[in-house]
């Protein structure tokens, strides 16, 4: 064994919002404890499941290894990194030594729309296959796959299968955050304030395609990669979208957007005032999450008490509180804050 991929969302690596592992989240600390009693012990969480399976890895003397994150999430092998080291740290400052000497982590952004399973997909398969596949992955035509930093025990051919492994995925990372999982994050916020059901609906209503061609407007002039790429990649995202076989449900891309629209939206927000501007685009965004916490429906988030809480009563101070979650500097300005009132409204009648 030379690497670990882990893929478990932005949630899944319990960390707080400086970057540090949330070691006081209740099932950090019980795995955390349940590792001092029995390194050998069975853990829940992404990050207890990683050290100690690299702590069996030092008593084996097995080697170095490289982890590979495929998370939806900026940076996300210093994320990984940080999450193992802290827990390594706090469980055995010697376990914590031995990953930094022997363990890399690479960054990497994959790019394919994988819509949750279904049980229509489960039988789908089972009627082709004659498997009972519990588990299948329903993917689109497109993929990419960048890679960037140091294999500790080297890795495959991967670039001969047609991964890109380059010295900074940055560029491919912000425009797929912010083109793709942005418009995601518009199109579920939107479309289920309109009573549609999944993307390909969603992107062909005309009032939420004006909406995603607006924000990617604002968004694409602060992609670093040159402008005809990134047209290129927004014609082929509004194909991508409207495949019609992709059954991508606007509720499941709904989830999380507490920690989602931080990394898809709020960088583009901020970088357009810095300069003086506001379009519509960002703002907006915001605002159909706002409806969306405000909504009769369910809120799944790894925050959901907190949002709703911040997201209910008068609407002013409801839009404060909200923003102030996502970035209090952000809160304090009024510009901002005026855009996403009257947008909340804009989505609500739209």
């Amino acid at each position: 064994v030379a690497l670990v991929t882990s893929t478990v969302t932005e949630a899944g690596y319990a960390l707080r919002a400086d970057g540090g592992l949330d070691l006081d989240r209740p099932d950090v600390r019980a795995d955390l404890d349940a590792l001092r009693a029995d390194p050998r012990a069975l853990v829940r969480t992404a990050p207890a499941r990683l050290v100690a399976g690299l702590a069996a890895r030092r008593r084996a003397d097995a080697g170095p290894l490289t982890l590979v994150p495929c998370d939806n999430l900026p940076g996300n092998g210093a994320a990984v990194s940080r999450a193992v080291r802290d827990l390594a740290e706090a469980l055995d400052p010697t376990l914590a030594a031995w990953v930094e000497a022997h363990v890399t982590a690479v960054t990497t952004m994959v790019d394919r729309i994988t819509p949750e399973p279904t049980a229509d997909d489960v039988a789908r398969v089972r009627s082709a296959t004659g498997v009972a596949d519990a588990a299948p992955v329903v993917t689109e035509p497109f993929s990419e796959w960048v890679l960037a930093g140091t294999f500790a025990a080297g890795r495959p051919a991967w670039d001969r299968a047609g991964a890109l492994v380059v010295a900074d995925v940055d560029p491919y990372e912000k425009r797929k955050l912010w083109l793709l999982n942005g418009a995601h994050s518009l199109l579920a916020y939107t479309g289920l304030a309109r009573g549609l059901t999944t993307v390909a609906e969603a992107v062909a209503d005309a009032t939420c395609r004006t909406w995603v061609e607006e924000w990617w407007d604002e968004a694409s002039g602060h992609v670093p990669l040159p402008a005809a790429q990134v047209a290129a990649y927004r014609d082929a995202l509004l194909t991508r979208f409207a495949n019609p076989r992709i059954h991508h449900r606007l509720d499941q891309i709904a989830t999380d957007g507490s920690l989602k629209l931080p990394v898809r939206v709020l960088p583009t927000l901020r970088t357009e005032r810095e300069r003086g501007r506001l379009g519509a685009g960002a703002s907006r965004v915001v605002a159909a999450w706002m409806c969306h916490l405000r909504g009769d429906g369910p809120v799944r988030d790894a925050d959901a008490e907190r949002v709703r809480a911040a997201a209910a009563g008068p609407l002013a101070p409801a839009v404060r509180r909200v923003l102030g979650l996502l970035d209090p500097e952000v809160a304090e300005d009024e510009t901002v804050v005026a855009a996403v009132l009257a947008q909340v409204e804009e989505v609500g009648r739209a």
